[in-house]
């Protein structure tokens, strides 16, 4: 059998450069610049369509939709506007490069590792070329459209956040304490007297609320309230502070100032406040000071007083948001 020699294969190089009508024709550059501005804002269209159909659109209603059949609304509207953001923006961007950046092939030799300080000069050096040849500074058009577009499809997330739930408004800051509001035992609702506490005793108090009104388990996340009896000599606090106290018995917020936790333990000899969940450290006779733990403040104090038959009564209701922080509340 003659022996054949194989001749290797041959480079076939780079195929010749064709160029694009809008390399050479001005009226097709522009008509191709208007054909991606065009196509960005019909994506920004699509987004304003989201946001609209996600706050404006109630979320029951519906409607009959060829081949959907009965379908809701705000649903189809929402699909349908994501779908037209994100599809024209990537139809914009494959139509700029195909007809407006430019298109010449280039050869790269591939380098190991980290390539010498001059090739990375020049990749710069290319860059910064290429980002001038792509006229995108000059295409002022083209740059104000694909910002439009890109800088709406991103507040699609952020409208999203509103499933997060309804805005609280105030209601962190609010508790059912008010001046007036007799001090009652939990879980009995028996109204307090001073004389129901000795030295040294603790006892867990709730707001009485009017009849007919049903305490729920947000009102006691909120409201419970530690009720806790010293000698007024051991307390070491200002006389606003020591005015909101009742012949030695302070009350303070039962919810722990650093998660939110219920405080239960109390340590008569040290006059401390344990949280069970972190450890923080209360000092009851300097108005709850943090002493130890993670907590950042004291616990609120609610001022107290008895009204005229004896029974123990919040004077004036929290002067704080109770609980652990949030970013509308002011930490000083």
């Amino acid at each position: 059998m003659a022996n054949k020699s194989i001749e290797p294969l041959r480079d076939p190089g780079i195929p010749a450069h064709v160029h694009r009508k809008a390399d050479h024709d001005p009226r097709a550059e522009k008509r191709a610049e208007r054909q991606v501005a065009s196509l960005f804002l019909i994506s920004a269209l699509g987004t304003v369509l989201v946001i609209y159909s996600y706050i404006f659109i109630p979320s029951d209603q519906m409607f009959f939709f060829p081949i959907l059949g009965h379908s809701y609304v705000q649903q189809v509207c929402l699909g349908l506007g994501l779908a037209i953001s994100l599809f024209f923006i990537g139809l914009g961007a494959i139509q700029w490069g195909r007809t407006l950046m430019p298109d010449h092939e280039v050869v790269d030799q591939r380098k190991e590792f980290r390539s010498a300080d001059s090739d990375r000069k020049d990749f710069i050096d290319t860059v910064k070329t290429q980002g001038e040849a792509s006229g995108l500074g000059r295409r002022s058009i083209i740059k104000r459209s694909l910002g439009l577009a890109l800088g709406l499809v991103g507040l699609s997330p952020i409208v999203l956040l509103r499933d997060l739930g309804p805005v609280p408004g105030k209601s962190l800051e609010e508790t059912s304490w008010k001046s007036g509001t007799r001090l009652v035992t939990d879980p009995q609702n028996r109204p307090i007297k001073a004389s129901d506490l000795e030295v040294g005793a603790v006892a867990q108090v709730l707001p009485a609320l009017p009849e007919g009104k049903e305490r729920t388990l947000e009102d006691i996340g909120k409201d419970a309230v530690l009720l806790i009896r010293l000698r007024p000599e051991e307390f070491n606090l200002d006389a606003e502070r020591l005015s909101w106290t009742h012949e030695g018995i302070i009350a303070f917020s039962k919810i722990c100032s650093h998660m939110g936790c219920a405080i239960a333990l109390y340590e008569q000899q040290t006059k401390h406040l344990l949280c069970p969940c972190h450890q923080s450290t209360f000092d009851v006779t300097r108005a709850a000071k943090v002493i130890f733990g993670p907590a950042a403040r004291p616990l609120p104090q609610l001022p107290i007083t008895v009204d005229a038959e004896g029974y123990l009564v919040a004077k004036a209701p929290f002067n704080e948001p109770v609980g652990p922080s949030f970013w509308e509340r002011d930490s000083g």
